[in-house]
């Protein structure tokens, strides 16, 4: 019997709307970006929930995550131009920084080591 999915509608809008921008603001994220995303999907804790910051009811590039019962956020680096992941909140300490240039894994090793 199939199994609702209701959480990956949300992350599909999501994802959506940060290629959208990628491709006309940040072309040196949009395909890192899909790597991101399916580690999320990979090392997310079974039963958090993914969390998108939303402004006038509009998606914006920050999302979180808890992972081995840490909370992460990911948000755009407009200066470095990269996607950062952060620890605990959107000033917490950057743990990685993600580009174009990143590898798959690297991609791996960083959520394989939360």
């Amino acid at each position: 019997m199939p199994i609702e999915m209701a959480e990956i509608e949300t992350l599909r809008s999501y994802l959506t709307a940060v290629m959208g921008r990628a491709e006309h603001h940040a072309d040196q994220v949009d395909e890192v970006t899909l790597a991101l995303i399916g580690a999320v999907v990979w090392r997310k804790d079974p039963d958090t929930k993914l969390e998108v910051l939303s402004r006038k009811g509009a998606l914006t590039n920050v999302l979180w995550v808890t992972i081995a019962g840490t909370r992460y956020a990911f948000s755009y680096n407009h200066d470095q131009k990269t996607i950062e992941l952060r620890r605990g909140s959107l000033t917490g300490i950057t743990v990685a920084s993600f580009s174009n240039s990143s590898t798959l894994a690297q991609v791996k090793a960083v959520f394989a080591g939360l």
